[in-house]
């Protein structure tokens, strides 16, 4: 790709004004140690290496303000670092695994290995760097009385924050591989309002811009990053042409018991609409939306982590959002107090050496490539079939035979009519639902019985639903074996025990270029 980045309406681009995608890890270097998770677990070209594996092309990597603006912390070295938090295990696995930085102060290392061999490495591997502000004083984030939510908030002074901005910003100017600076994480406490949010944020922006006019400039919003309305009838006033992204998180604990305890299809409906109306909005107003925290305990034991994540799958393939997942660290050196602590929203495990849950990270595949955008449209748009549950698209196998489940790069392409048929572009063929007792869903070219018209049904708009030939409503489905077919639609009601997570799809505006298979 060609760097620096910029913007191009709602989407990220390269030199050339083709669409990149982030589609990132977060790498956590904000606590108490401030030095790179996992480097006493693994060599960092090992750890670069995985991400690369891994479909990731970016890791968005979290920094305290006090490391640019605290001599005191600054000139620590690595070795006294982990030594005052009794971290002597660390001290040796670092020096079995990463040497070079062990006897570095902070900054040095932060800036030399860090960073500079961070980048150098990953960006060896094309992988893109984001530095994200994720708090001023060094520990974990984030806590509405903790001191730094907010503007004016006990370690969050402001001149001091743009001070740390700018000496990063300036750091890496030049450092071709980070292309962005995130401002800060999560403004959140009883002291945050809009009126100071304007005034820092701007200020914010035009230091770093000012320091570095090569990288993206992304601002957080609100209410631990989920608040940004305010920017509907109020925008910032910046000129930063090409530079200005916005940042959005969504958690299952976001919004407490509701995952757990109501029914998924009346949660998922109401949180994807108040997320549309409270960040989502900026894609339709034609600016870019970086989706920059999301996860889930990937033990996958979390109901409500289980429910969650189907909904916010099908949100983020139908936007086409930028993203970064939480996290890749499989462990801490030191978090609140504990000693390798192990971390269950880890993409790795405690010993950084496997994945924790591949068919997690099997389900986002789908979405670490762009699904239209400038230079990604290779054909006249169409519909992609996408079930979140399994991260996989609606396929044939044979010419007019049953459909099932596969790679969405292999999708068909769907065309959805104002007559509410879902046909095969370019044929004849339109889906059409069995007679009850034969639950398969069929390609046919008699396309004008109700049997063959097709409605987003339930509070989540995510059930495809049809009538066949004998009036009994089905929607479709997904059995054992990946087959597309035709249940009784789950969940309508207000069960809070049901799962409908099956039956869930949703339907993509896509432009990619389609792998065409030999029928047989």
């Amino acid at each position: 790709m060609g760097l620096p980045l910029s913007t191009s309406s709602r989407w990220i681009v390269d030199e050339a004004g083709q669409r990149v995608k982030l589609a990132c890890l977060n790498w956590v270097a904000h606590l108490d140690a401030v030095v790179a998770e996992g480097l006493s677990k693994q060599p960092l070209d090992v750890i670069s290496n995985r991400i690369l594996s891994m479909g990731f092309n970016c890791v968005r990597l979290t920094w305290p303000i006090y490391l640019a603006t605290n001599h005191s912390l600054a000139s620590l070295t690595v070795r006294k670092s982990f030594q005052n938090l009794g971290l002597r295990e660390s001290i040796a696995g670092i020096q079995a695994n990463n040497p070079s930085i062990i006897d570095l102060p902070l900054i040095k290392a932060f800036q030399a290995i860090t960073l500079f061999a961070v980048v150098s490495n990953l960006g060896d591997n094309n992988v893109m760097v984001i530095l994200d502000n994720h708090i001023s004083k060094p520990g974990w984030c984030c806590g509405k009385t903790d001191g730094n939510g907010f503007f004016g908030d006990k370690y969050f002074n402001p001149d001091l924050w743009i001070k740390g901005l700018t000496r990063m910003a300036t750091l890496f100017n030049g450092v071709t591989n980070v292309v962005g600076m995130s401002l800060r994480n999560e403004l959140r406490g009883r002291n945050q309002n809009v009126n100071d949010w304007y005034r820092y944020m701007q200020r914010g922006a035009k230091a770093v811009h000012s320091a570095n006019p090569n990288i993206l400039v992304i601002l957080s919003g609100l209410s631990f990053d989920t608040d940004l309305s305010f920017l509907r009838h109020n925008p910032v006033n910046l000129t930063l042409p090409g530079k200005l992204v916005y940042e959005a998180h969504w958690y299952s604990f976001s919004d407490k018991k509701a995952w757990a305890i109501e029914n998924p299809n009346r949660v998922c409906g109401r949180l994807t609409n108040n997320m549309m109306n409270l960040t989502g909005f900026l894609v339709g107003l034609g600016r870019p939306l970086f989706m920059s925290e999301f996860g889930v305990d990937m033990r996958g034991t979390s109901m409500s982590d289980n429910r969650y994540s189907n909904c916010l799958l099908a949100l983020a393939a139908e936007l086409d959002l930028d993203w970064a997942l939480w996290t890749l660290v499989g462990s801490y050196y030191y978090r609140e107090g504990i000693i390798g602590l192990n971390e269950a929203y880890g993409v790795l495990q405690w010993n950084w050496c496997q994945t924790r849950n591949s068919s997690i990270l099997q389900r986002i595949t789908a979405l670490q490539s762009p699904f239209r955008g400038p230079g990604v449209s290779k054909t006249r748009p169409y519909k992609v079939i996408f079930h979140p549950l399994t991260g996989l698209c609606v396929l044939r196998r044979t010419l007019l035979g049953p459909l099932t489940l596969g790679p969405c790069t292999e999708s068909e392409a769907w065309i959805y009519t104002p007559e509410n048929n879902l046909r095969l572009r370019g044929t004849y063929f339109c889906l059409r639902a069995n007679a009850f007792g034969k639950p398969s869903a069929e390609l046919g070219v008699f396309c004008l019985g109700s049997n063959s018209k097709w409605e987003m049904i339930s509070d989540s708009k995510m059930h495809i639903s049809s009538r066949t030939s004998n009036a009994s409503v089905v929607c479709l489905d997904v059995d054992s074996k990946n087959n597309i077919v035709t249940n009784t639609c789950k969940c309508l009601s207000r069960d809070g025990m049901c799962d409908p997570a099956s039956q869930w799809f949703k339907l993509v505006d896509s432009a990619r270029q389609r792998y065409t298979p030999e029928f047989h």
